[in-house]
C-alpha cells in the first residue's frame, strides 16, 4: 500500500510533493500525493498577519494527518510554525536549495517603483534598500504574483529563488544575496511531516539530510528565542554553523544585525536570547502597529 502523500494545490507545493514522491520512489518506497485545501490558500485578499501568518498553510494538513487521512505531508519548511500539535514530527528534511529572495523585474531598477510583496520581512528589507520605492501588499500564487506583474500591477516582485528553481521558471529580475537580504528561517528548505512511528522512521532514513537539518535547527533555535514569528521582519540564515540575523523596523529605517558561529543549540538559544534583548523595541512596535498581542 502507496504512502499517502499530503500537499497543497499550488504548483510550487505539488512541485515539492513530486520532488520528494520521487525520491521515494528511487529508493523503491511507493507513494501518492493527496490535495489539501488550507486556508491560506483560500483566504487570500488580506495580509498572512492578519490571519495567523505562515501556520496556516500547515494546519489542514496538520489534521490530515492526525486524522489518518494521509501519512505524511509535505511543506516548505519556513511555513511550519514552532508549536507543533502533539504526536506530530518533523521526519525527514531534504537538502537546501537556495535559501535567496529574487526581485522580479523587466524594468531597469532605477525606474522601479512599485514592488508587491506581503512578507513585513522582505517589505522592511526592500525599504532599507531602496527607502524611495513603494512597497504594496502581494498574495497569491507564483503564477498569480507573476501575472499581477505582466498586469503592471507592480513594477517588480519578490519570490523565493527556490520556488523558481523547483518550477523550472526562467525570469527576468535580481538576485538578492542572502548576505545581504537575510532570508526567513528556513527559507529554501523542504520538510516532510508525520506521525512519530514506524512512517517516520522510514522518511528519516530515506529522506533527511543531516547537515541541513542541523543548519534549519540552529536557525529556529534562534526564531524561537527572539519570538515574533512571521510579525516582526526578522531574518535568520545559518550555513554550516555560520549564522546571520537581524531584526528590523516594519518601515526598514531601523535594525539589529548580528553575525556569528553556533556549535551547539545551547550557544543558539543564548544568541537568540540576547538578539531579543537587544531588539525587543524593534519586536514589540512591530505588534503594536500590526495591532497584534505578543
Amino acid at each position: 500500500m502507496p504512502l499517502l502523500i499530503g500537499t497543497r494545490g499550488s504548483a510550487l507545493a505539488l512541485a515539492q510533493a513530486e520532488k520528494v514522491i520521487s525520491l521515494l520512489e528511487g529508493q523503491g518506497i511507493a507513494s501518492e500525493k493527496v490535495i489539501v485545501t488550507t486556508q491560506g490558500d483560500t483566504a487570500t485578499g488580506v495580509p498572512l498577519h492578519e490571519i495567523g501568518g505562515q501556520g496556516v498553510f500547515v494546519r489542514a494538513l496538520d489534521d490530515a494527518i492526525l486524522e489518518g487521512e494521509i501519512d505524511a505531508a509535505v511543506h516548505s519548511m519556513k511555513d511550519i510554525p514552532a508549536k507543533r500539535p502533539e504526536g506530530l514530527v518533523t521526519s525527514a528534511i531534504l537538502p537546501r536549495d537556495s535559501p535567496a529572495d529574487f526581485l522580479v523585474h523587466t524594468r531597469p531598477v532605477p525606474e522601479i517603483q512599485v514592488i508587491g510583496t506581503s512578507s513585513t520581512r522582505r517589505r522592511a528589507q526592500l525599504l532599507m534598500h531602496h527607502p524611495a520605492w513603494k512597497v504594496e501588499p502581494l498574495r497569491g500564487n507564483v503564477d498569480t504574483r507573476l501575472r499581477k506583474l505582466r498586469e503592471g500591477q507592480y513594477d517588480a516582485v519578490v519570490l523565493a529563488e527556490a520556488g523558481l528553481q523547483r518550477l523550472n521558471l526562467k525570469v527576468p529580475g535580481t538576485r538578492l544575496p542572502p548576505e545581504m537580504y537575510i532570508p526567513s528561517p528556513n527559507q529554501g528548505t523542504i520538510a516532510v511531516v508525520s506521525r512519530e512511528g514506524d512512517v517516520s522512521s522510514l522518511l528519516s532514513r530515506a529522506l533527511d539530510h543531516s547537515g541541513t537539518r542541523r543548519d534549519v535547527h540552529l536557525e529556529r533555535i534562534v526564531m524561537e528565542e527572539v519570538g515574533g514569528g512571521c510579525f516582526t521582519p526578522q531574518g535568520v540564515y545559518c550555513r554550516d554553523g555560520h549564522l546571520l540575523a537581524e531584526i528590523l523596523s516594519l518601515d526598514g529605517r531601523r535594525a539589529v544585525r548580528r553575525e556569528t558561529d553556533l556549535a551547539s543549540p545551547d550557544e543558539a538559544r543564548a544568541f537568540g536570547h540576547s538578539l531579543r534583548e537587544e531588539a525587543l523595541a524593534l519586536i514589540q512596535e512591530a505588534y503594536m502597529r500590526l495591532g497584534l498581542k505578543e
